[in-house]
């Protein structure tokens, strides 16, 4: 007996694939509570709805039943279900239930295929764009999608496992055999679709695994790429720009040596770029190990890097070749032309009276073969030879260089040779004295152009032809000596470009024998623990020290060679710079903590050696420190000499400047020696004034006061005056070979609640500080009346100074109430 449940519109096809087989009886058992009156059992219209022939197209009786009794007439009470009040175990609700789940199950399990299908093809179909955040966003959008859709899967998985687990127990509980076959057959059904959903998963996964590895590569592709571009075509490019606008020779030494210089600063940065380069490198050989799609351009591409690398080394190395040769060439010329000015000074500067006598000329000549001895070898030879030397570097501008020096150098030679000849004869005949005779009139202008005894009778009336007859002044023409150099000035100017420039070099010399081989892999084995990522700490700001003399303040004295009363002007205008002086002092005790815990490492040993230095690196590293103390010597000694008021001020105003940068640098060395101190000393202001005084304290309470005035020797302390504070400290020496001190901190007064005595009877460098209104009071003993004097002035500018802003701000309060209640429209 099947039972049909039936909607309108379903048709015939449908009935049959609900009741398979032939059909010869329908019992059709009419439910209670639809019916409002009996009818008969023969009719066809006593449901509760209307049947239609289309609808209902059945070829067999229709007998409709009013009862379950009615029913039994028909069917055995042992094939009906418990629904007929019978006794089979069948619910046909539980039935419908359990297909309508396997049914929703396999169209779930249809669906998920379908969906995984789609974003397989979407996946496919997507066109990688170029940015790398477009990528990454597709990246993050398809993994999403993808977590989603396994989320998904698992539920359905566990649908599934919950279906088979009801089978199963479903199964458990039956005994017909034809009911566990059908039951088996659901289960296989479900276990089927289980399978094949799993094996559905396994090729997604596959498949989104792939392509999202396909997506990883292509942005690590297009990163690289990017670095690639960044590496080259922003650093490498420009390196190579920068390097080609570096002349390869220069017209004077000093250019030359500033050509080397700007050289040598670019292959600093090269070699940071090309550190780079070489991690981009480094970068594509890992990408090229991990088995990446695009293996081709990845190694193309380093190998691209590597050769721009090499041509900038190449470039680098050759044009400081190049500049090396044009200073060695430079140098031989000046050292040539000095040579020319002194054997010219030399010849014009002789006596010509003292020729006379033998011994004489025995002299001149022998200060003429020592100077022939200091000839410079390097040009003595022919200019062709001389030019085919420096063949690879010559310009036209230096071909005419060493020409004019090569001829001003045969034209000294030859007159040295003259002069040597003259004086051989006269060194090996003895002249006998001339008599001096009346001058008789004569009308030959010869014999009247010179008084000389040469030009005697007994030589005739022409010269002898020798070059030391012409006077000083032809010497003079043809070798211009500048009157400035006689000038202490420009001697003092000389000597300040002079230590400058070797100060640079040896700031240079430090920067990259030492600080810069602390970052060389192949120093790192000799490179102490101790040291490792304290370069900052040993050297300080040492490269902006360095950034400053060379780029700014060098070319700043060299511009004052020919105006040495400039230079205070030059000091003047950077004196903000030399603040950079301050931080490398306050930086220096750490610095020397460092260098005393590593200063017996191979590697400083190594690094002198390298450099060829006498000294150890802390010898270099108190260079600045030194620097600042020459420069205050110096431009005293240019004071002296300076004549001129405007100029005398300027000067004295740059002194001024270097004497209180020292002043303040020595201060804060001192203050960052401070212990104990709870707060930010920075809090305090700026360091005004510190020394060494003899303190006595009074009290106002009695026990103290009885306690302090039993205490007949003084109380030695180190006062820090601040701004806003006056720091007490004792200082404390360290036991070690510096003696390097510090000092402990005793007690902090308030500038607002100061006030001072300037005079206490008995010892006039004492002087009374007291505090809270007498509450505390100092008695202060000064090591000198000066610095008594200066502390009181110190101290009174600060009080003034606060006085006047208390005032300020009294005046400011005044007006904000008035202008509240109303007193005033405008504050």
């Amino acid at each position: 007996v099947g039972i049909l449940w039936e909607r309108r519109g379903d048709g015939a096809a449908r009935r049959q694939t609900s009741f398979p087989g032939n059909l010869h009886l329908v019992l059709v058992l009419r439910p209670s509570d639809l019916f409002s009156s009996a009818s008969s059992p023969s009719s066809s219209t006593d449901l509760g709805f209307r049947f239609s022939q289309d609808d209902f197209l059945l070829k067999m009786p229709l007998v409709m039943l009013r009862s379950v009794g009615d029913l039994l007439r028909y069917i055995e009470e042992n094939h009906l279900t418990t629904d007929f009040t019978a006794k089979v175990e069948y619910c046909q609700s539980d039935w419908i239930v359990l297909r309508t789940a396997i049914e929703t199950f396999a169209v779930t399990v249809k669906e998920i295929a379908q969906l995984l299908q789609g974003f397989g093809s979407e996946l496919s179909e997507t066109e990688l764009p170029d940015e790398a955040n477009a990528i990454e966003f597709l990246l993050h959008s398809h993994t999403h999608r993808y977590r989603q859709m396994k989320d998904d899967i698992r539920s359905v998985q566990k649908e599934g496992w919950l279906l088979l687990s009801n089978l199963e127990t479903v199964e458990a509980s039956k005994r017909d055999v034809e009911e566990e076959r059908d039951l088996k057959s659901d289960m296989d059904t479900v276990q089927r679709l289980l399978a094949q959903l799993r094996d559905m998963e396994e090729a997604f996964d596959g498949f989104f695994e792939k392509h999202h590895l396909k997506m990883q590569q292509y942005l690590q592709l297009l990163h690289y790429e990017m670095r690639f571009q960044q590496v080259w075509r922003e650093a490498l490019e420009r390196i190579s720009d920068q390097e080609k606008d570096i002349a390869s020779v220069g017209t004077t030494v000093i250019q030359t040596e500033q050509l080397l210089t700007d050289l040598e600063m670019l292959d600093t940065r090269a070699q940071e770029e090309m550190a780079c380069a070489q991690v981009a490198i480094l970068h594509g050989h890992q990408l090229a190990a991990n088995h990446h799609y695009a293996l081709a351009l990845i190694v193309q591409r380093c190998n691209e890097l590597r050769y721009h690398c090499d041509v900038v080394t190449t470039a680098i190395r050759t044009k400081r070749a190049s500049l090396t040769r044009a200073r060695d060439l430079l140098l031989r010329l000046e050292e040539a032309l000095r040579w020319c000015d002194d054997g010219a000074y030399l010849l014009a500067s002789q006596m010509v009276d003292k020729f006379q006598t033998r011994e004489g000329a025995q002299e001149a000549l022998q200060y003429l073969s020592c100077h022939q001895e200091r000839a410079p070898s390097a040009l003595t030879n022919s200019q062709d030879i001389v030019s085919l030397e420096f063949e690879a570097i010559l310009t036209p501008q230096l071909q005419s260089q060493i020409s004019t020096v090569t001829e001003k150098l045969n034209a000294v030679q030859s007159m040295i040779r003259n002069r040597e000849q003259c004086l051989k004869k006269l060194a090996d005949v003895q002249i006998r004295p001339i008599q001096l005779v009346a001058p008789r009139p004569e009308l030959d202008q010869a014999s009247q152009r010179c008084k000389s005894p040469l030009f005697s009778p007994k030589h005739g009336t022409t010269p002898l032809n020798c070059s030391f007859c012409l006077p000083i002044a032809v010497f003079l023409h043809l070798f211009p000596y500048s009157e400035a150099e006689d000038n202490p000035e420009h001697h003092i100017m000389k000597e300040l470009i002079a230590t400058e420039r070797i100060y640079v070099d040896e700031l240079l010399s430090v920067l990259l024998g030492y600080r810069a081989e602390m970052e060389d892999p192949s120093m790192s084995n000799l490179l102490p623990s101790a040291l490792c990522s304290q370069k900052d700490v040993l050297f300080g700001n040492m490269p902006e020290i360095y950034q400053f003399h060379s780029r700014i303040f060098l070319q700043d004295l060299q511009g004052c060679l020919e105006t040495p009363e400039r230079v205070g002007t030059c000091f003047l205008q950077r004196k903000e710079k030399f603040q950079v002086y301050r931080r490398y002092c306050q930086n220096k005790p750490c610095s020397e903590l460092l260098w005393r815990q590593c200063s017996e490492s191979p590697f400083f040993k190594e690094c002198q050696k390298k450099l060829d230095h006498k000294l150890g690196l802390d010898s270099y590293l108190l260079k600045p420190v030194q620097r600042l103390t020459k420069y205050q010597l110096l431009l005293k000694e240019l004071l002296k000499h300076c004549t001129e008021e405007r100029q005398r001020c300027e000067l004295q105003q740059a002194l001024d400047s270097m004497l209180e940068l020292l002043k303040s640098v020595n201060d804060s060395m001192h203050q960052i020696a401070i212990t104990g101190y709870q707060g930010d000393l920075s809090q305090l202001g700026r360091v005004v004034m510190q020394g060494g005084f003899s303190v006595w304290i009074s009290h106002k309470r009695a026990a103290v006061r009885m306690k302090e005035l039993a205490r007949f020797k003084p109380m030695q302390r180190h006062l820090f005056l601040y701004d806003f504070a006056l720091l007490f400290c004792k200082r404390r020496d360290e036991d070690t070979y510096e003696r390097t001190p510090f000092y402990s901190f005793k007690s902090c007064l308030r500038m607002s609640a100061v006030g001072i005595t300037e005079n206490v009877k008995g010892d006039v460098k004492k002087f009374e500080i007291w505090y809270s209104g007498r509450e505390v009071v100092y008695v202060v003993q000064a090591p000198t009346l000066e610095v008594k004097v200066s502390w009181l002035t110190e101290i009174r500018k600060i009080l003034t100074n606060q006085q006047k802003l208390c005032q300020v701000n009294h005046t400011y309060t005044t007006c904000c109430r008035k202008y509240i209640n109303g007193e005033l429209k405008q504050i």
